[in-house]
């Protein structure tokens, strides 16, 4: 039996004795996670997922915060934004969502970060990386399930920032792409799936500046046992469909032949179910320990109608921590 198999095995257990559990899931679901919420402390794992946490906020002593990136090289983001146009073009995909690490400096550590940091899901993962996610990934209370996915970046100080983005037709034709997958995906484990609110707003605070996203709502009615079998729901649903692109397998593949790393558990999931209600966020916004030094992983959706330029920069736009 697989990882992953014992995996959802697992979850479906825990879940169908309402046994409150976290859980981590990795981008290619090789090395997930998953533990009676009583024992992720012991194993280094702290959670924050929208306020339900296993850790209290540590006051720590104010000081100055540096914090410097250097992006890999233009040529080498626009080899790869080629190849991903390439498949594009001949119909491979629809959108691909193309990221690359960062090598960052910064006199904060992982444990700092996570602390500080203001985002809906926080997690310090063994000291091994830290996240601090605007985005969720799915939602479950009475019996609705919801995923609200995030796409399309610009900087808030830039004139009519709002009006620019939601009037952008390659903006729009991502997220309206990401939101059919998303309906898609969905329409797999629920019933009544439904698009009940279509490009929102979000502000994002960060140590350089303040950052417009756009999202969306999506809904679903699962059977009121779905608690039985929480494993099965979330791995039908993943990868997450707003950091892979469409169709989904396609697009997968093309990701791990034109990408020059491994995404590890950067755009995974994480999670927490109380018994009852389940929450989880998609593990963007990701600082890793390596033995080079600290990697920062970012990255953005690519269609027919991007600019390679516009799309190098937002890879950089997102390489911040959200500490004000």
């Amino acid at each position: 039996m697989s990882k992953r198999e014992e995996t959802i095995l697992l979850m479906n257990d825990l879940g169908g004795q309402r046994i409150p559990f976290f859980f981590l899931v990795d981008f290619d679901m090789n090395e997930p996670v998953v533990l009676p919420t009583a024992d992720a402390e012991k194993e280094g794992i702290f959670y924050d997922v929208n306020s339900r946490t296993n850790c209290t906020r540590s006051v720590l002593p104010g000081r100055r915060h540096v914090f410097k990136k250097s992006p890999i090289p233009f040529r080498e983001y626009h080899r790869a934004f080629e190849a991903v146009q390439e498949n594009l073009k001949l119909g491979n995909s629809y959108l691909l969502n193309l990221t690359f690490p960062t090598r960052i400096e910064s006199n904060l550590s992982l444990q700092e970060i996570f602390h500080l940091s203001g985002a809906k899901y926080r997690l310090l993962f063994r000291e091994r990386f830290v996240v601090f996610s605007p985005e969720i990934f799915v939602q479950i209370s009475d019996g609705i399930i919801s995923s609200h996915p995030m796409k399309g970046t610009i900087d808030a100080a830039l004139a009519d920032a709002q009006a620019t983005i939601l009037n952008d037709p390659k903006e729009l034709a991502e997220h309206t792409t990401i939101v059919d997958l998303i309906r898609n995906d969905l329409s797999g484990v629920a019933k009544q799936v439904r698009v009940e609110q279509f490009r929102y707003i979000d502000r994002i605070r960060t140590n350089q500046k303040e950052l417009l996203q756009v999202s969306s709502r999506i809904t679903g009615e699962l059977p009121p046992d779905y608690h039985k079998n929480i494993g099965t729901i979330l791995f039908d649903l993943l990868p997450a469909g707003s950091v892979t692109g469409a169709p989904k397998k396609k697009t997968v593949e093309i990701i791990k032949a034109v990408e020059s790393y491994r995404r590890g558990y950067y755009t995974g999931v994480f999670g927490y179910f109380d018994g009852s209600h389940l929450d989880s966020g998609v593990m963007i916004r990701f600082i890793e320990q390596t033995d080079e030094g600290l990697i920062y992983k970012s990255g953005g959706g690519i269609t027919v109608f991007s600019n390679c330029e516009a799309e190098y920069q937002e890879l950089i736009d997102k390489v911040y921590v959200p500490i004000v």
